[in-house]
């Protein structure tokens, strides 16, 4: 996330607006042309349809739910409103791509010396290509009715999942994700805003009734009730947003999931009737699919950009990323590893150094983790210094 920088600037065309008989069957038409760029599902709605998004999100920020995305907290009427946002918009356009997987992601947990990353990012990252898409059909449509559009994806002031909602391409779950009856849970969002009328869908209703399997399912507890996301315990930001060290009463719980986390969309029933993605660029690569922690802890800053090129894991670093793979690794039971997490507690970051720390006090007989603590625990860093105590205690 971008800290609410829109997706591009506003796409201009002629002033000649579409006639509202021919409304109709230029949306008709725009659903055509969304398909053939890639987009599974369409939608519009109006700018002032999620009036209840406002109180919601302020609740969330005033529970300090948000932890370190300090950007979130940026403006929220902004955030909460589309015409806040561009008060020329007339209707908002949402678009759906489905990036459903070829297997199941919860059967990886089982595998405790292989890294887990989310589904979301074994491929090229999203942003990039549905940018690129939603460009496309936003030209088209400009060229075809004229007016002005922004777009945008996961990059600025907008509340997607709200306005994808009222668009009727799902409704927000119990785990606060958008569900579709005919995808799942595997769909990412992109939003064009208009100065065109365009006709409106229905506001699709909640079909999870009794089923909290979503819930139930999370390893940290992270909902503190249905539809509420506490985003300090959700394993997703533990492994990509948070920038310090992991608290230590959530490392245990985290596994092998070394960027992001899938559970709670995994286990939703609706992906009975999820599609395998279709994308290329979206993909998994092999490389992702199931990567060895003991390779994974050798990355030095170059080949750990090599082996992330375009994709969305390498916004976190190879710091913070080896953090993760550093808590995987004692989670392993695995005791081959902890001679990878030993070297790395000469490693030039203090955040990976802790991370090591860690993950000794897990794999090493206790009486040689005291023993090496004797030689290595006068870290110069105060919060190595910390883990150390922690670990000896």
């Amino acid at each position: 996330m971008d800290g609410g920088r829109p997706g591009l600037g506003t796409l201009r065309g002629s002033r000649l607006l579409t006639p509202p008989a021919d409304a109709a069957a230029l949306k008709a038409a725009l659903a055509t042309e969304a398909r053939a760029n890639g987009f599974s599902t369409l939608g519009v709605t109006d700018p002032d349809s999620i009036t209840g998004a406002r109180e919601r999100l302020q609740t969330f920020l005033d529970a300090g739910a948000h932890g370190d995305m300090d950007w979130l907290a940026n403006e929220p009427a902004r955030r909460a409103s589309p015409k806040v946002l561009w008060s020329e918009v007339r209707s908002v356009i949402m678009l759906g791509m489905n990036y459903g997987p070829d297997e199941n992601p919860l059967a990886l947990l089982e595998r405790k010396t292989i890294g887990n990353i989310s589904v979301y990012a074994r491929g090229d990252d999203y942003h990039d290509l549905i940018k690129k898409r939603l460009k496309t059909v936003a030209r088209w449509l400009i060229a075809q009715a004229g007016g002005d559009v922004k777009v945008f994806v996961d990059t600025a002031a907008v509340m997607e999942k709200p306005l994808a909602h009222a668009a009727g391409l799902g409704w927000q779950g119990k785990h606060t994700n958008l569900v579709s009856r005919e995808l799942g849970s595997w769909l990412f969002l992109g939003a064009i805003f208009t100065t065109l009328d365009l006709p409106h869908d229905r506001a699709d209703g909640n079909h999870c009734g009794s089923c909290q399997s979503c819930l139930d399912i999370c390893p940290t507890n992270a909902f503190p009730a249905p539809y509420r996301l506490d985003a300090r315990k959700c394993i997703s930001y533990l492994t990509i947003e948070h920038k310090s060290a992991i608290p230590r009463e959530y490392r245990e719980a985290i596994g092998n999931r070394i960027y992001g986390c899938d559970d709670c969309l995994s286990v939703c029933p609706w992906n009975k009737f999820a599609q395998e993605g279709h994308e290329a660029k979206l993909a998994a690569r092999d490389e992702l699919r199931a990567p060895s922690l003991a390779e994974l802890s050798r990355l030095d800053d170059m080949s750990f950009r090599a082996l992330f090129t375009k994709s969305p894991v390498k916004r976190i670093g190879r710091d913070r990323f080896l953090r993760n793979v550093l808590i995987a690794i004692g989670n392993s039971s695995e005791a081959s590893l902890a001679a990878d997490a030993r070297r790395l507690l000469d490693d030039a970051n203090p955040l990976v150094r802790g991370a090591a720390v860690w993950a000794l006090s897990r794999l090493l007989p206790r009486a040689e983790f005291v023993a090496l603590a004797d030689t290595q625990s006068n870290d110069a860093d105060e919060d190595v210094r910390e883990e150390w105590t922690a670990a000896l205690a």
